[in-house]
């Protein structure tokens, strides 16, 4: 067992490790899982449309995508561990952002085979996280959009903490919305170049909930970050959505 995932496993009780992984986690980038996954969201999708965009790698990922209004902001959406761009809270705030007017992009985040461990995400899957959070942000301005701020959940947001420890200013993005960041907690926070908005829920995962004072120190020299707890809300944001998108809001009108 990696030091990393020694750390995860020391804060996380094991029912609720097994939650996190229990919703697919693989020893590699599993693509014929998202090709799966394509086949069965995709039909049902009501709000966007689907669109690919091409990696590194030369392979594509699916993203969704559905316009908003001229001059408002454009929101990529990085889902949590083992499932799809249309999955739980980030399906729902997807469209919910919409309604208020925003352009939002929700993509396909690497994941692999569902019996994978913590190991078999980081760090193999996450360089592949990091193009992809980069050319979402590259795609939306290609289409003229100037300001761009990445809404992150649960292992999506250790994905782009990982990639703004290595972006730094260089980032495409205006700001990110970390909201239950579970894993890779990084002082550098301090360093970065953009606001940044981090949410948990009060009863969320324990070392989300026990490190909130840390990240909360951390950001409280950055110019327009803030911190906010989502009453009786937990890792998943279960019937508090709706406060989730209106804190979103906020900190994205807060930008102007």
């Amino acid at each position: 067992m990696t030091m990393r995932r020694r750390a995860l496993a020391g804060v996380l009780p094991g029912a609720l490790l097994g939650a996190l992984l229990a919703a697919g986690v693989a020893s590699a980038q599993d693509y014929e899982r998202e090709r799966r996954w394509a086949e069965e969201f995709l039909p049902a999708v009501v709000v966007g449309d689907p669109v690919r965009i091409r990696a590194a790698s030369g392979r594509e990922f699916i993203g969704l995508f559905a316009a908003g209004k001229p001059g408002q902001a454009a929101l990529v959406l990085a889902h949590g561990v083992g499932v799809h761009p249309d999955h739980g809270v980030i399906g729902i705030l997807r469209a919910g952002l919409n309604d208020l007017g925003y352009t939002t992009l929700s993509i396909q985040m690497p994941v692999a085979a569902k019996e994978a461990q913590v190991d078999d995400y980081y760090p193999k899957l996450f360089p592949d996280a990091a193009d992809r959070l980069a050319r979402a942000a590259e795609w939306l301005r290609a289409k003229g959009h100037a300001s761009v701020v990445l809404v992150s959940h649960s292992m999506g947001a250790w994905m782009a903490n990982e990639y703004f420890d290595r972006a730094h200013e260089a980032t495409p993005y205006r700001a990110w919305v970390a909201m239950g960041l579970t894993g890779g907690f990084s002082w550098g926070m301090r360093r970065y170049m953009f606001p940044i908005l981090d949410v948990y829920g009060e009863n969320d995962l324990a070392p989300t909930v026990g490190a909130a004072g840390r990240r909360r120190f951390a950001l409280k020299d950055a110019n327009g970050s803030r911190q906010v707890m989502i009453a009786g809300a937990d890792h998943f944001y279960a019937g508090r959505e709706r406060q989730l998108a209106e804190a979103i809001d906020a900190f994205v009108r807060s930008l102007r």
